[in-house]
């Protein structure tokens, strides 16, 4: 059974969602504010978050770069307002989807459930490794190497490092890697991929890779492209 962290001070709309989380077979843990969802995500270590953004003592994204220094556990923001500045500073700190309120505990369900079952798929990938050039991706242990060098990724990161490298020298769009690393059911925005390609680029570039890098294509997604390939 999974846990669902609940992080809001409203009251009202915590025990909305309790309501619907235990309806839908989740255990469920509540924190009012910032620093109590801290306290409860290092308690309970729960399967997913859903964080509200305005929070008293430390507001959801505060909370958010917390957790991902430690955790790639799906986190779901909640946002009242829904401003472009707003979902895109949550996608940037490492969110997985936002939802913007007002909502129907229905779509939250929905949404966990879409998340949840995007990492089950993931957690059931045989034993592989995959070796281009001087890049090494295993994903029994989800480790990666460059020239022998480990390289700390997330899991997700190597799940689209793995994807771009395996269809080297194919331009992938932001819709094709949605679908196929968090599942057609999924409701986030395309802009979840550039953030998360935006960080997987700065650790990638902490070792030098001359022979190969992941491209930008103008207009349509990213592409691992291996320079100089005959």
């Amino acid at each position: 059974m999974n846990t669902v962290l609940i992080a809001d001070d409203n009251q009202k709309l915590l025990n909305i969602l309790k309501t619907a989380a235990l309806g839908e077979g989740y255990n469920v843990v509540l924190a009012e504010d910032g620093l109590a969802a801290l306290d409860a995500f290092e308690t309970h270590i729960p399967d997913i978050v859903l964080l509200d953004v305005m929070m008293p003592k430390l507001d959801g994204f505060q909370v958010c770069r917390e957790i991902r220094k430690k955790s790639d556990v799906p986190i779901i923001m909640i946002t009242a307002r829904g401003e472009d500045f707003e979902k895109i500073l949550g996608l940037e700190i490492g969110a997985d989807d936002y939802i913007v309120k007002p909502f129907s505990p229905g779509e939250v369900m929905a949404r966990m459930k879409a998340v949840l079952r995007r990492i089950e798929k993931s957690e059931n990938i045989n034993d592989q490794v995959l070796s281009v050039e001087n890049l090494k991706i295993n994903l029994a242990d989800y480790s990666v190497k460059i020239d022998s060098k480990p390289v700390a990724l997330t899991k997700r990161e190597v799940d689209m490092l793995w994807t771009l490298a395996k269809g080297r020298n194919r331009a992938y769009s932001r819709e094709m890697l949605l679908d196929l690393l968090w599942g057609h059911d999924y409701y986030g925005d395309p802009r979840t991929v550039d953030s998360h390609m935006k960080r997987l680029r700065a650790k990638l570039d902490t070792v030098a890779h001359p022979s190969w890098e992941i491209r930008t294509i103008r207009n349509v997604g990213y592409k691992f492209e291996v320079l100089n390939e005959k």
